[in-house]
């Protein structure tokens, strides 16, 4: 019987520390994540240096307490992989530091990783991806859809112009005065509302693919200042819903358009927007008369920053051959525009 092959993946590129073993490139054997929402929360947001020293302090920890549950020791591993970007370059830096420290310590193949990359691929931990794919990813830096032939083939055919999904609801919720992370609080006020207050849709020229977010972000904040200076009162839970359905609107109807246009075999839901109930929601409903697409959508854990995910492209990688060398650096501007993800971060390294 042939050896199962054993993935090690480390995640550090914003808020959150983590480390993850995955078997033959579909089974979780630990997913260990520590978060840092409680340090971040007080200040609205993520403070990139308050990032980093929580990184250090926590890596170690983790890395043993996966260790630990997964009951290996390092010479059972086959490789590690680790985010190398996008992200905050600081936090980027202590999971590269710590992946390349663990490589040249136990002379293991080390593989670097492209972060959105592995939201997309947290679908394979649920099942087998079907070529030719459409995956719609929505976090709070990214809104992109991404055409997807092959393994590791990725064409970006629509992205954001400028505000990303997450980063929109982040905001309106500092409006709403509602805590960060904002999307949670928005999606949980929206699912109480009705959607009754008009705000826009930026559906952009004919045939595009893009998304425009900032608009319906400034109409929001507008439509609060405007009522606060008439002394009328809205009702929270009614413009999240309007706001959120705005959002769901677009997505879902150019996710919908694209994989009918590309006659892709699975849509995948990917990022930490890929949590909101709305939008999980509107998609199964939207998907669900179609035959033969089918709609993969992560469980919650798969959903934010997670290791596994990131362990599940490296085990693609590894089996490709492909590894990088210890020159590997933080990539905080990793982009994978219409090109092959395995010609990055693929230098061999010789042992």
């Amino acid at each position: 019987m042939s050896k199962d092959q054993l993935i090690m993946g480390i995640e550090t590129s914003c808020d959150e520390t983590a480390v993850a073993i995955i078997k033959n490139g579909r089974e979780i054997v630990a997913n260990i994540v520590a978060s840092q929402i409680e340090s971040h929360k007080r200040f609205g947001g993520v403070v990139p240096e308050i990032a980093s020293r929580h990184h250090v302090e926590q890596i170690t920890i983790v890395l043993e307490e996966a260790m630990n549950q997964a009951g290996i020791s390092f010479r059972d591993l086959d490789a590690i992989a680790v985010t190398e970007g996008p992200g905050l370059v600081g936090a980027l830096l202590i999971g590269v530091n710590a992946a390349k420290a663990l490589a040249f310590a136990h002379n293991i193949p080390l593989i670097g990783v492209h972060h959105i990359a592995g939201h997309i691929y947290a679908n394979r931990l649920v099942t087998e991806m079907k070529f030719p794919l459409l995956s719609l990813v929505v976090s709070g830096g990214h809104t992109e859809l991404v055409l997807m032939q092959e393994h590791g083939e990725f064409k970006v055919i629509g992205e954001t112009r400028d505000d990303a999904a997450g980063e929109a609801y982040d905001k309106v919720a500092r409006t709403l005065n509602l805590p960060y992370p904002g999307g949670p609080h928005i999606d949980r006020l929206a699912a109480e509302g009705k959607p009754t207050i008009d705000l826009p849709r930026a559906w952009l020229e004919e045939g595009s693919y893009d998304f425009s977010f900032s608009g319906l972000k400034s109409a929001v904040i507008n439509t609060v200042h405007n009522a606060e200076q008439r002394g009328v009162e809205i009702i929270p839970e009614d413009l999240a819903a309007s706001f959120q359905q705005s959002v769901i609107d677009v997505l879902v109807t150019k996710a919908l358009k694209a994989a009918k246009q590309f006659e892709v075999k699975q849509v995948l839901l990917a990022g930490g927007v890929a949590a909101n109930k709305g939008l999980r929601a509107a998609l199964t409903d939207a998907f669900q008369s179609i035959p033969d697409m089918e709609l993969v959508i992560p469980p919650l854990n798969l959903c934010t920053d997670n290791a596994a995910m990131i362990a599940a492209v490296g085990s693609v990688l590894f089996e490709k051959g492909k590894r990088a060398d210890y020159s590997l650096n933080a990539n905080p501007r990793f982009r994978y525009r219409i090109k092959k993800l395995f010609e990055c971060s693929t230098k061999t390294i010789h042992m």
